[in-house]
Parts: C-alpha cells; sequence; structure tokens
C-alpha cells in the first residue's frame, strides 16, 4: 500500500540513513516525495515522474547506479568550479582595487577564468555509464 511504503521510507529516515526510493507508479508517489532521493522511471506514471527528484530516461532500474554517479561527479565539479572562481576573485579584485592590476590584463584573466570554468565542467562529457562498460571486453 503506498502509506506502508512511506512509512517504511520515513522509519529508514529516522534511524539516520539517508534514502532513496524508486518507483514507477501512483502508489509510489507518498514514498518517492518522502525519501531524500526519489527516483522514477520515464515508463512510470506521470504523478511518480512528478513527485520524483530524478527521472530515468529508461525503464531499467540498473540505470539508478549510472544516474547516482553522474549527479556525485556533476556536484564535485561544480565545487571544483566555485573553488577555482573563488580564487580568482580573492586573488584580482584586491589588486584591481589597489590599481596593480592593468583592466586589459583583468579582462584577459576573466576571461580565462570563464574558459577554465567551462572546459573544466565540458570535462563531464567524457563520462559513460558503467552499466555499458560491462559488456565490454578488456
Amino acid at each position: 500500500m503506498p502509506a506502508d511504503k512511506a512509512n517504511i521510507v520515513n522509519d529508514f529516515k529516522q534511524q539516520g540513513y539517508v534514502v532513496a526510493m524508486v518507483g514507477d507508479g501512483i502508489n509510489d508517489a507518498p514514498a518517492l516525495a518522502t525519501a531524500d532521493v526519489g527516483i522514477a522511471m520515464s515508463t512510470g506514471t506521470d504523478v511518480a515522474m512528478h513527485t520524483a527528484g530524478i527521472t530515468l530516461m529508461q525503464g531499467n532500474p540498473a540505470l539508478v547506479a549510472d544516474a547516482l554517479d553522474i549527479s556525485r561527479r556533476t556536484y564535485n565539479k561544480i565545487k571544483q568550479n566555485l573553488f577555482w572562481a573563488f580564487i580568482y576573485n580573492l586573488v584580482g579584485i584586491p589588486l584591481a582595487a589597489m590599481g596593480l592590476l592593468n583592466p586589459v590584463i583583468a579582462g584577459a584573466a576573466m576571461a580565462f577564468s570563464s574558459v577554465s570554468v567551462v572546459s573544466n565542467a565540458l570535462l563531464l562529457r567524457r563520462w559513460r555509464p558503467v552499466s555499458s562498460l560491462k559488456g565490454a571486453k578488456v
């Protein structure tokens, strides 16, 4: 029953676990909403997909690990990019405020900062799902 699924998710959360729920039907929606991470299948109902934070584009539950992996990698890239942008501003703004930084050099450094952040983010394009590597021969 839908209420039972939501109660089970709540029980795990109260025990201190981080809970992910995977579902595809209307009866899964309350548990998907209650979980820390709700994962729906695109082959499921609209209610499940709208309730969940993640919707897998295929109805294959084996893709859950891939979705979590790319999410983790994306979050790490965001942290890296924020770190480098912070360092750039930490160094550049005081130098510019003191008049020690030529505006042309500051503009070039800002462009380089933007290019480096975008380039770092584009490294995610090299990511390949683990599920696609299972059949590969080494």
